[in-house]
């Protein structure tokens, strides 16, 4: 089986939303990736968040807003990961699985501030190539210089998950921001309503 450059976009897609859908085909589209995974985030067990939904809802809504595009796939990878889960530990967890594949880490801008904080992050950028998009208001930091890094100028959606969260509790409406098939299971289910 020949090998993939597979993008791993992480994060808890509370909701998946057409601004990630928009950036992801981006990705795949306009750089040497052949797939994204979108990998859905756990909840932390030691947090209390009454806004973030049950991981199967928010995987359900993942695979509803991918499920006719086979270059978008949507992996529950890290919920049977040791808690909390450690990016570091999952990348090593999917080499082992998926010895074959060549994973990519896709963040925005904001994470780099911070990046050094993150466990065994020396042993991420040495072993990973890092696809990094814009993310409003934040700039290229000191990994610019990197080659490990790669700054893609993907068009900069101002979308955001807790926007929509807020919008419909204020019963405002979201129809034109998520993929068909989201918006009605959100609606259907009564999804951040108050």
């Amino acid at each position: 089986m020949a090998s993939k450059n597979i993008g791993l976009f992480f994060g808890s897609f509370n909701p998946i939303h057409n601004g990630h859908l928009m950036l992801a085909t981006y990705l795949v589209e306009h750089t040497n990736l052949d797939n994204i995974w979108f990998v859905i985030s756990p909840q932390n067990p030691f947090k209390e968040r009454s806004t973030l939904l049950k991981d199967f809802h928010r995987l359900r809504l993942a695979e509803l807003a991918t499920e006719d595009n086979p270059l978008l796939q949507v992996s529950s990878i890290e919920f049977n990961l040791p808690k909390p889960s450690y990016t570091i530990d999952t990348l090593t967890y999917l080499q082992e699985k998926y010895p074959n594949q060549n994973f990519k880490l896709i963040c925005g801008t904001d994470i780099l501030p911070t990046f050094h904080k993150w466990k065994n992050h020396e042993e991420i950028i040495k072993q990973y190539e890092i696809l990094v998009y814009n993310r409003l208001g934040e700039h290229k930091h000191i990994y610019s210089k990197n080659s490990k890094f790669h700054f893609i100028d993907a068009p900069s959606f101002e979308i955001s998950s807790s926007f929509i969260r807020k919008s419909i509790a204020e019963k405002k409406s979201v129809r034109y921001f998520l993929p068909d098939k989201v918006y009605e299971y959100i609606k259907e289910m009564h999804f951040y309503e108050k």
